[in-house]
């Protein structure tokens, strides 16, 4: 299922991506986008969110969190094979797929033992056989029902760029609270992303993408056309993780 559009062959991501430049006030010197400027982001209330706990899993800490591993998968299987039928791995009521590996960070989050939201996030670096992350594998031709042209120029392979995939918040939340709870897994998505050396994230997101953007307050950039795939309008984005970490 492939767009007429074709990804600029030979243009490095490099050129599409913004110049960084060092901070050098303070002890901070994470590289952040020149020229970017301090935001005031308007929270929404948070006493409904006292309960909800963010956690942070991989293959090295997982036996540090009891079940919830297993739960997260569960979650998966609910979100992306029982209700939006795609066609994924799954096996015992788990839902899971060949980026579940060493590699990746699970970002949970759950509130008395119930899984809530999740996301999971892979750098651009990993290979594991054949495989390396999902933007790049679509792109290179090897996932099959994935279409070849989901970026505007060549997957980017840098520690400074991840991917996220597999973002869900569960039906679970009540309408009350679901801003709140994307707001709160976008916190920890890019605060786990800066803390092993990235910039930026990447990742493929529904269409409708902007209107979601402008209620969470994240600035996106678009870096591939729209497609559509297992009847999802879809398209890849860039954020920079820092806009949403104070």
């Amino acid at each position: 299922m492939n767009n007429a559009r074709a990804p600029l062959q030979g243009v490095s991501a490099s050129l599409v991506f913004p110049k960084l430049a060092t901070k050098t006030n303070g002890d901070d010197q994470r590289p952040v986008p020149a020229g970017n400027s301090l935001r005031v982001r308007t929270l929404p209330p948070s006493g409904k969110m006292s309960h909800v706990r963010g956690t942070t899993m991989s293959f090295k800490t997982m036996h540090e969190h009891g079940e919830l591993l297993v739960s997260y998968l569960q979650a998966r299987k609910a979100i992306f094979i029982d209700q939006l039928n795609w066609h994924v791995p799954q096996d015992d009521g788990l839902e899971f797929d060949q980026y579940d590996t060493p590699f990746c960070r699970w970002i949970v989050l759950h509130e008395y033992g119930e899984v809530l939201g999740g996301v999971r996030l892979l750098p651009t670096t990993a290979k594991c056989g054949v495989y390396t992350y999902m933007l790049r594998d679509a792109q290179k031709g090897i996932l099959e029902g994935m279409p070849t042209d989901l970026l505007f120029f060549e997957a980017p392979v840098e520690q400074r760029i991840w991917e996220a995939s597999r973002f869900f918040i569960t039906n679970a939340v009540a309408s009350t609270r679901r801003i709140q709870m994307q707001y709160r897994l976008f916190e920890l998505m890019s605060q786990v992303a800066i803390d092993h050396g990235a910039t930026h994230i990447l990742g493929i997101v529904p269409s409708l993408w902007a209107r979601w953007a402008r209620r969470l307050e994240v600035g996106a950039t678009p870096i591939g056309a729209k497609f559509s795939i297992e009847g999802t309008f879809s398209q890849s984005v860039l954020f920079n993780a820092s806009e949403f970490v104070d």
